[in-house]
C-alpha cells in the first residue's frame, strides 16, 4: 500500500546498526526492515507480534533525524510491535466496522420498516443508526490515541531517555506539513508515528494521533 521495499544489512548498515541495537534494547528479535522512498519524514510497524515484526521508515525521515532521533523513532516502533498494538487496532476496527454495519441496517430498518402511529420506532431507529456509528468511531480513535502516547512513553523507558524522541517528533512535526504524503490509503494513517497526511478541516475527536504539544509535554514530563 506505501509502496515499501525490503532492505537487507547491506543494503543500509547504518539503518540496520541502529533497529539491531534497539531490538536487543527491547528484549525482541530483530524486526524485517522495509524502505519507503518518499520525501514525507515518518516511519510505521506492523506485524501482530513480535515474531512477525515489521518496520518501515521513509527516505524523508532518515534525511531529517540524526541518530539519536532516529533512534527514538525505531524505540516507539519497537514498543508498538512488543505491546502487539497492531493487533488491538486491528481488533478495534473490526468491532467498529461491526457496530457501524449495525447501524447501517438500522436506517434501512428505519426507512422502510414500519413504526407505530407516533413514529417513535422509526426515530428510534435513525438515532440508533447515525449516533452508533459515530460513538464507535470516536472509540476506535481514542484507543489509537492511547496507543500512541503508551509507545512514546515504553520508547524513553526503552532507552532510558526522552530526548531523542522529543527532538525528533518536534522536526517531524513540522516535516510532515512541508512534504504530505501523496500515495497510499488515509485509511493506514494510525499506523505511523506521526499522521502523514494533511489535517486540514480534522478536529481533533477524529484524529488518530494525539496532539503533538501534548505527547511531548508528556514525554518531558516522564521520570525514566
Amino acid at each position: 500500500m506505501y509502496r515499501a521495499k525490503p532492505i537487507e544489512e547491506k543494503d543500509n548498515p547504518e539503518l540496520y546498526k541502529i533497529v539491531k541495537e534497539v531490538s536487543h534494547l527491547s528484549g525482541m528479535p530483530m524486526p524485517k526492515l522495509y524502505i519507503v522512498n518518499s520525501a514525507n519524514p515518518n516511519a510505521f510497524a506492523t506485524g501482530r507480534n513480535p515474531k512477525n515484526g515489521v518496520i518501515a521508515v521513509t527516505t524523508g525521515i532518515m534525511d531529517l533525524l540524526n541518530e539519536n532521533e532516529l533512534k527514538g523513532v525505531i524505540a516507539h516502533e519497537m514498543s508498538h510491535i512488543k505491546n502487539r498494538d497492531i493487533l488491538i487496532a486491528t481488533i478495534a476496527a473490526t468491532v467498529a466496522g461491526v457496530i457501524s454495519y449495525v447501524g447501517f441496517f438500522a436506517r434501512w430498518g428505519a426507512i422502510f420498516g414500519g413504526g407505530d402511529r407516533d413514529g417513535n420506532n422509526i426515530v428510534s431507529l435513525l438515532v440508533l443508526g447515525i449516533v452508533t456509528p459515530l460513538v464507535a468511531l470516536l472509540v476506535q480513535m481514542a484507543i489509537s490515541r492511547t496507543r500512541e502516547y503508551m509507545a512514546d512513553a515504553s520508547a524513553a523507558k526503552m532507552l532510558h531517555s526522552p530526548h531523542g524522541l522529543v527532538s525528533a517528533l518536534e522536526k517531524l512535526h513540522n516535516g510532515v506539513k512541508k512534504h504530505p504524503l501523496r500515495f497510499g490509503n488515509r485509511a493506514g494513517a494510525s499506523l505511523f508515528i506521526v499522521n502523514p497526511f494533511s489535517l486540514k478541516g480534522m478536529i481533533s475527536l477524529f484524529s488518530t494521533h494525539p496532539p503533538m504539544d501534548k505527547r511531548i509535554a508528556k514525554l518531558k514530563s516522564l521520570r525514566v
